[in-house]
């Protein structure tokens, strides 16, 4: 069981491990081993995830995202098949814990008359020196 917040755990029958071989350090163990891990969370068929979650996951994962509405990680970082593992299942948990959380609402702001004003008068010095800037009339 991977456990994300207080009322939301993710259940193992709801997580699929493919290991295969990865690149990268190792030498000639690289050829021989399967360290990388492939966690596959089945996130849109998910009965502990609530349907806002769902949809912020969705755009949070990004291009890990599949067509089937399962969120796919990729672990190759270190030779060890059960390290690459914690780390995956950490990176999971971590991505639906941020999609647990609801944005906040913007507020959007005017600006202050002081500001207007400022901006205004610059361009009025800018429109000044570029008037300036014509041709000179002779004697």
């Amino acid at each position: 069981m991977l456990r994300i917040t207080d009322d939301i755990a993710i259940e193992d029958w709801e997580l699929t491990e493919q290991f295969t071989r990865a690149g990268g350090p190792g030498g000639q163990n690289v050829n021989k081993v399967s360290s990388a891990v492939e966690l596959r969370f089945e996130a849109e068929r998910s009965p502990n995830l609530p349907d806002p979650v769902k949809r912020r996951l969705r755009r949070l994962a990004g291009h890990r995202w599949t067509r089937e509405g399962a969120v796919v990680i990729r672990v190759e970082d270190t030779r060890h098949q059960s390290r690459n593992r914690e780390i995956a299942r950490d990176r999971m948990a971590d991505l639906i814990r941020r999609a647990t959380e609801k944005p906040k609402r913007r507020i959007p702001t005017r600006p202050t008359l002081a500001s207007k004003k400022r901006r205004l008068e610059a361009k009025k010095k800018r429109g000044a020196v570029k008037a300036l800037r014509g041709p000179v009339e002779g004697d």
